[in-house]
């Protein structure tokens, strides 16, 4: 377990709130914070580290917020970072909304947090649920919820609590992959990866054991199978309930699990991605007068498959007004906020073509070299589909009291940066 040599404070205008975990940092160095920053900004120098003398602050922002932790040794930048992310996360789950507000009605139990989830120096217990176990909060009033500590805070599976039953056993696993593309204005592909996650909401009894069986091409060649298609995952991070050791020996995704809702891992897939809405534009501007759009999209995916919720968002000239739309399905708006046309299919199959047709007066001045060219942008959702065709083979769950639990799959594909530029 690694030591952070680290004080955080939490400030907006000021310091709302700071924990000085070792004491061998002076917490007046927090004065030059905001002041540096601010220098930074001005100059377009702004970093994650700011230096003052011996004394570092790293720091990140959260709504109105800026949580630093400040030290003077050199200290593992990445688990501090982690660390002030983690406390973002469980300050949400406590309070709903993380700002100044939150932090003023909540001292107690913002102080009571932050000795639970670091002590000395030390990470200690950083799941928001196992903290909801003892550190309860009713407004600004903090009750102690137990006078006896969870096991689970001194216990070897720190993130899942004991005794725990259900009278259906139930693993739900959401296999949920993102596709980022880049298409330039010729219609050729610059960049495009997978991220994908699995996410699980696990309703088991116990202390359940799990193994989940994925179509992992190294797991393939280890074991000397080839058969069937298999994927290369990169990047791959886990939970820290999976047994990392057993993993890298022999690539067996083991471990007991949170109880409820939880991200069991990630992993990016770096492959050649062949949009699955395809867009061509065509924009033509009359000078002082109007522009005209026409869009057509494609489904390029299987034709049984059915893209759900697409958004098409089309960017226009901030001088332009009166909209007129035609569409051979859906409706597109006029977003004069956003300078945007969003043309909304809710269900597009695969195979089919659809077109959008859109006309805007513009004003006598034109005013094209302040604007640059915005891409169009694409949202949707692809249930029962996966791009990269990862496949979960198996999901084993072990529990000693030997009760049969039935594992559910659901596979969805949508849009992550998905970004097409135009001509125009």
């Amino acid at each position: 377990m690694s030591e952070h040599n680290v004080s955080v404070v939490i400030l907006s205008a000021q310091v709302l709130i700071c924990r000085n975990y070792k004491g061998d940092v002076d917490m007046a160095e927090i004065d030059h914070f905001m002041p540096l920053l601010m220098q930074h900004e001005e100059e377009g120098l702004l970093c994650p580290v700011i230096s003052h003398g011996n004394v570092h602050f790293m720091w990140i922002k959260h709504s109105n917020l800026y949580l630093v932790a400040m030290t003077n040794k050199n200290s593992n930048a990445s688990l501090v970072y982690s660390f002030l992310y983690k406390l973002v996360e469980v300050f949400t789950e406590y309070f709903k909304e993380l700002e100044e507000e939150s932090i003023q009605d909540n001292f107690v139990v913002v102080y009571e947090l932050l000795d639970e989830l670091m002590d000395f120096g030390f990470p200690q217990t950083t799941d928001s649920k196992i903290l909801q176990e003892y550190i309860t909060q009713e407004g600004a009033k903090l009750e102690v919820a137990k006078t006896k500590v969870p096991t689970t805070v001194t216990n070897a599976v720190s993130w899942r609590s004991e005794g725990i039953k259900y009278k259906k056993n139930e693993v739900f696993i959401d296999v949920i992959e993102s596709i980022n593309v880049l298409v330039n204005a010729n219609g050729s592909v610059m960049s495009s990866d997978i991220v994908g996650s699995i996410k699980l909401k696990t309703m088991l009894s116990g202390m359940p054991e799990l193994r989940l069986g994925l179509n992992d091409r190294v797991l393939f060649a280890l074991t000397g199978r080839d058969k069937g298609k298999t994927v290369v995952m990169e990047d791959v991070k886990f939970h820290q309930c999976v047994r990392l050791s057993r993993f890298e020996n022999d690539r067996t995704i083991s471990f007991i699990p949170p109880d409820g809702e939880s991200e069991l891992m990630s992993y990016r897939i770096n492959t050649h991605v062949k949009p699955l809405i395809w867009i061509e534009s065509i924009i033509e501007k009359f000078s002082h007068s109007r522009v005209e759009i026409m869009v057509k999209a494609k489904g390029q995916f299987k034709k049984q498959s059915v893209a759900n919720n697409v958004e098409v968002r089309v960017p226009v000239p901030s001088d332009a007004d009166s909209p007129k739309f035609k569409t051979s399905t859906g409706n597109a708006k006029y977003v004069p906020e956003k300078n945007l046309v969003v043309w909304t299919i809710k269900s597009f199959p695969g195979g089919k073509e659809f077109l959008m047709r859109a006309h805007f007066g513009l004003p006598s001045v034109e005013n094209d070299e302040l604007e640059g060219k915005p891409p169009i942008t694409v949202k949707f959702e692809i249930p029962y589909f996966t791009v990269s065709g990862i496949q979960v083979r198996y999901m084993k769950i072990i529990e000693k009291s030997g009760y049969q639990a039935l594992p559910w799959v659901r596979y969805i594909t949508q849009s992550g940066d998905y970004q097409l530029r135009t001509n125009v």
